[in-house]
């Protein structure tokens, strides 16, 4: 069974809480770098698209962890990783199932910081994701398939970020994102033979931001 991956929205919390430390300690003076560090997590759904088999939806647990470098005073560039674990009921020709599916992801992304008043910012990334199913398993009554669908495909993320600037470093909020696959993935034929794709997965959660 795939190893649930709550522990990526408490591996962002605890990033995010060590570096707000380390800005404190920071020289208030010392002119803002042009590299922020970026993290969020949340929870959401999935809706799996399938050419053969009925289509069907899965709960969504992920975040990513992103390096900006500003090219302006308002866009930036960034890169990094990102991790997705999802997991629900279903079902095909081979009868009812429970699915979970482990993805790692490879985003580049154009960042737009947006002051809306005072203190208040919207951050919004989009751009483009590699991504690969690190894990995949299928379990029926009578048996469980593991690995039914793997390697690398392609898609599209958009996030948007209401934040507070709590210091001249350290922003936090609240986070509503989404990510649609552009190119599918093929089963292994272990009695499914189909191709499918995550058709979109949105979610909402948390959001911090530093300036290194």
């Amino acid at each position: 069974m795939i190893k649930k991956v709550d522990f990526i929205l408490v591996f962002v919390l605890l990033c995010s809480f060590s570096l707000l430390q380390a800005q404190e300690e920071k020289d208030e003076n010392e002119k803002k770098s042009k590299i922020s560090f970026t993290t969020y997590g949340g929870i959401g759904f999935a809706k799996v698209k399938n050419d053969n088999e009925p289509d069907y939806n899965l709960n969504s647990n992920g975040g990513d962890v992103l390096l900006s470098y500003k090219i302006s005073k308002s866009y930036s560039i960034a890169t990094g990783f990102g991790f997705n674990e999802l997991s629900g009921n279903g079902f095909n020709s081979l009868g009812s199932f429970y699915h979970e599916r482990f993805m790692f992801r490879i985003p580049l992304l154009a960042v737009v910081d947006y002051n809306i008043s005072g203190k208040f910012n919207m951050i919004a990334n989009v751009g483009f994701y590699a991504q690969n199913i690190m894990g995949d398993e299928y379990q029926f009554l009578n048996t469980t398939l593991k690995d039914v669908y793997t390697g690398w495909n392609f898609g599209t993320q958009i996030n948007f970020a209401l934040v507070f600037e709590v210091s001249k470093n350290f922003n936090a909020g609240v986070n509503f994102g989404s990510q649609y696959d552009f190119t599918q993935v093929e089963a292994n034929n272990q009695g499914i033979n189909d191709k499918q794709k995550i058709e979109s997965v949105n979610s909402v959660g948390i959001f911090f931001s530093f300036n290194l």
